[in-house]
């Protein structure tokens, strides 16, 4: 049974760590008592303990923190998936908030949710995107639009450089190369359980943007529409040469349907323009919305919501600012009280599990765009999606 305060292990102190989840851990401190560091450099975990301050323990060794019967939860913030590691969390007993991307294939995302919910331990998904403050008005906005036309998603996505130009980030240089190798083959391995044999460069596209970004446009549609899950009926790329990873990632653009609704999607990578955009814009017979979200790694942006109606014989145009806090620091406070008070989970591992297919979906329409070999469908059919 845990207390008010939550007992923390932070597994993987890179830069997501370092720019977003420390600083946030330290205005939340009043829920959350940070009590082991964990990351393969043990350079690395003991400066930013001796940082931190208290008595914070440090190991190289997921297992440690797994291991330590005073950490009560924790959060899995390494690079690549972390299906693995939140697997061997929730056997030892502890509450899991995972990074994303946190799963290749949707089953091992479903395996996670049903490990948890045998073990009565809270499995949290770190799309923070789903916390976003301005979310709920927005959700109830949609209710004054009409019948839903066209939903469009827009990413301005810059290098990553300019960013995260704001955030000291430490780094660490004595990690056995042994231990990353064999991290770098088990995530090949899960990857091809996930997408099989598909061929450059949409294999690496799939775990590098479609897993490591595109996934929270995903999540955003499914807070906006009641858990709805888009299909893709085609989708198409910038250019590529087959065979081979792409040097940079790509403009990808993709049709299809969000329920009864037209879903125009693009996803863009414009490196030498450093601010981030975000845009869902949502086109009603009655009514027009746009969300803005704010860029990720800055802890006070804001979102924008711009409301179109009509209001008798007159438009009305209402203009909105989200308060002051990120997703990020949102979805920290859902956590706790996930854990504490028995709040529902919001971004579980089953919906993590319908992006994996919705993701390998739009893979095997890009494979076909282009008449790219592949195996893809296997996974996905036996979990009901018709091709």
């Amino acid at each position: 049974m845990t207390t008010a305060r939550v007992r923390l292990g932070i597994v993987g102190l890179g830069l997501i760590a370092q720019a977003v989840h420390l600083p946030n851990l330290r205005t939340l401190r009043d829920d959350f008592d940070v009590v082991h560091m964990c990351d393969l450099s043990a350079q690395l975990a003991d400066q930013l303990a001796a940082e931190w301050g208290g008595q914070v323990r440090t190991s190289t060794d997921p297992a440690a923190v797994f291991a330590d019967p005073d950490v009560d939860a924790v959060l899995l913030l390494t690079p690549g998936t972390h299906a693995a590691l939140t697997e061997q969390a929730l056997r030892a007993g502890k509450h899991v908030l995972a990074e994303k991307p946190f799963a290749h294939s949707a089953a091992e995302a479903l395996a996670c949710a049903d490990l948890a919910a045998d073990n009565g331990r809270v499995l949290q998904v770190g799309y923070m995107k789903m916390y976003e403050p301005m979310l709920a008005r927005a959700r109830a906005e949609l209710a004054n639009l009409g019948t839903i036309r066209l939903v469009r998603v827009t990413v301005l996505h810059p290098a990553d450089e300019p960013q995260f130009s704001h955030v000291r980030y430490v780094r660490g240089g004595d990690a056995d190369p042994a231990v990353i190798d064999a991290a770098s083959a088990d995530e090949d391995r899960r990857l091809d359980q996930a997408v099989g044999a598909v061929a450059e460069p949409l294999r690496s596209m799939y775990a590098d943007v479609l897993q490591g970004s595109a996934c929270h446009e995903l999540s955003l549609l499914r807070a906006l529409f009641d858990d709805a899950s888009p299909s893709f009926a085609f989708a198409q790329l910038g250019e590529f040469t087959a065979g081979e990873r792409l040097a940079a990632p790509p403009q990808l653009q993709a049709l299809g349907r969000l329920g009864p609704a037209q879903l125009a999607w693009s996803w863009n990578w414009l490196p030498d323009y450093p601010e981030y955009g975000e845009e869902i814009a949502v086109f009603g017979d009655a009514g027009r919305l746009r969300l803005t979200m704010p860029a990720p790694y800055t802890l006070s942006a804001r979102a924008k919501l711009e409301v179109e109606r009509m209001d008798g014989d007159e438009r009305s145009v209402n203009r909105m600012t989200g308060e002051p806090r990120t997703g990020f620091e949102e979805e920290l406070r859902a956590f706790h009280a996930c854990i504490t008070a028995g709040t529902p989970v919001r971004s579980d591992a089953r919906g993590a599990a319908a992006d994996c297919t919705a993701l390998q979906q739009l893979t095997r329409r890009l494979a076909e765009t282009y008449g790219v070999a592949h195996t893809l469908g296997g996974e996905a059919a036996r979990l009901g999606e018709v091709a």
